[in-house]
C-alpha cells in the first residue's frame, strides 16, 4: 500500500479500520474491545467521525469519549498496548510526517483517559509541610 501523505476521510478510514482489525484480534485489549462493541460497523463510523473530527477539525463527532471509557473495565496497561498499535498501524498507512501528527493526537488523548480513570488525589497521603 502507497502511503497516505495527506490527512483525508479515506486516510482517516483506512486507519481506523486497520488498527481496529489489530485491536480486536489483540490478546491484551482485543478481548474488552469484542466484549463492549455491540457493533462494529456503527462503531468504525462513530471512530471515522471522532478522529475526523480531531485531526480535520469537521465538528463531525458529537459523542462523550470521556463518559464512554469511564464505564469500561479499562486497565493502565491497555493504554500501553493501544498506543503500540496505533503507532503501528498509522506508520503503515501514513508518511511520517502524517503519522506523527496522529501519534502525538493520540498520545494526548491516552493522557487525558488515563487521568479521567486512574488519578485520584484523595487516595495519596500527603502531610503537610512542617
Amino acid at each position: 500500500m502507497t502511503p497516505f501523505y495527506s490527512i483525508t476521510e479515506a486516510a482517516i478510514a483506512t486507519l481506523v479500520e486497520r488498527f481496529y482489525g489489530k485491536a480486536r484480534r489483540d490478546p491484551t485489549i482485543g478481548p474488552l474491545f469484542n466484549a463492549v462493541v455491540a457493533d462494529w460497523d456503527e462503531h468504525l463510523r462513530n471512530l471515522c467521525d471522532f478522529w475526523s473530527s480531531v485531526m480535520l477539525t469537521t465538528g463531525r463527532y458529537h459523542g462523550n469519549p470521556m463518559a464512554a471509557h469511564l464505564k469500561h473495565p479499562i486497565e493502565r496497561e491497555f493504554f500501553t498496548q493501544w498506543l503500540a498499535l496505533w503507532r503501528e498501524t498509522a506508520a503503515e498507512v501514513f508518511a511520517p510526517e502524517a503519522a506523527l501528527q496522529f501519534c502525538a493526537k493520540a498520545e494526548r488523548i491516552a493522557d487525558s483517559l488515563k487521568l479521567a480513570l486512574f488519578y485520584r488525589p484523595g487516595a495519596i497521603s500527603v502531610r503537610p509541610a512542617r
